[in-house]
């Protein structure tokens, strides 16, 4: 005799079996999900100058300083702070990019551009920060990187990427 839950249940396993091809009771094999980077096994440092058509790049870079690989995928929140760690201005916007998830194995590194303008070309900056803090993607918690930066004009940033 089936009771009205065995029949939904019955319903449910063969849902289930048609949807996927995995029945109830039985245990799919995924592989594992590799976890994403937390700031705990990241060293961040920001890259030299370049210029270029009137804007100044600067890389982040995220190393893996673990023994395991983790990801990174998306943008990493950036803010300019003075020296007490007061905000200057907006926080770098989003520059439209394909996003993609980036595989950071040990000792490795992956990259996100700040872009700003030059001074000579946009006179509207903002004051001179002492420090960058960098919320890597899919972070709540940030990292202050000492470093002077005079954002001009636009203050972007793209997302992660495997390479500079």
């Amino acid at each position: 005799m089936i009771t009205i839950s065995g029949r939904a249940t019955a319903l449910v396993s063969a849902a289930l079996l048609a949807a996927t091809g995995v029945s109830v009771g039985t245990t799919a094999q995924a592989r594992p999900r590799t976890p994403t980077c937390h700031v705990a096994q990241l060293h961040l440092s920001i890259g030299q100058a370049t210029g270029g058509a009137g804007s100044v790049f600067h890389t982040i870079r995220f190393t893996n300083i673990s023994h395991h690989t983790c990801t990174l995928r998306g943008y990493p929140g950036v803010s300019l702070l003075d020296r007490h760690h007061h905000q200057i201005g907006a926080p770098a916007t989003r520059n439209p990019h394909p996003v993609s998830t980036v595989f950071v194995h040990p000792h490795h590194s992956a990259f996100a551009t700040i872009r700003t303008n030059n001074p000579s070309v946009v006179p509207t900056c903002r004051p001179t920060s002492t420090f960058i803090r960098v919320f890597p993607p899919a972070s709540f918690q940030s990292v202050l990187i000492p470093f002077h930066l005079k954002a001009c004009g636009v203050f972007q940033v793209n997302p992660v990427q495997s390479t500079r």
